[in-house]
């Protein structure tokens, strides 16, 4: 049997959680810039709580000091990791040979 998810183990605090980030926070934590909390949740704008550490990786996914907010796309770059700034974006390559 696949053990449960620890986020929703605890619906309910997690929910008073994701609102306390909400309003305690307004930039992302990866990438600085404001967070429009007004976005729809599938728009890469949209606020997301994130852990800083991962649940995956032994975070606590209820404690108020292990989450942040963050972009959707700014937490989808982060992935599983830990946080840190991201990385400025690299610029293409471009092809010398003709």
């Amino acid at each position: 049997m696949a053990k449960p998810n620890p986020r929703s183990a605890n619906g309910h605090r997690r929910r008073l959680l994701r609102k306390r980030v909400l309003a305690a926070y307004t930039q992302c934590a990866l990438c600085g810039l404001l967070v429009d909390k007004r976005l729809p949740a599938g728009d890469p704008g949209a606020a997301e709580v994130d852990e800083i550490v991962p649940v995956s990786l032994g975070g606590d996914p209820l404690a108020l000091t292990n989450c942040q907010l963050t972009h959707r796309a700014c937490n989808a770059k982060k992935s599983n990791t830990h946080s840190g700034p991201l990385p400025p974006p690299r610029s293409p390559r471009t092809s010398r040979a003709w």
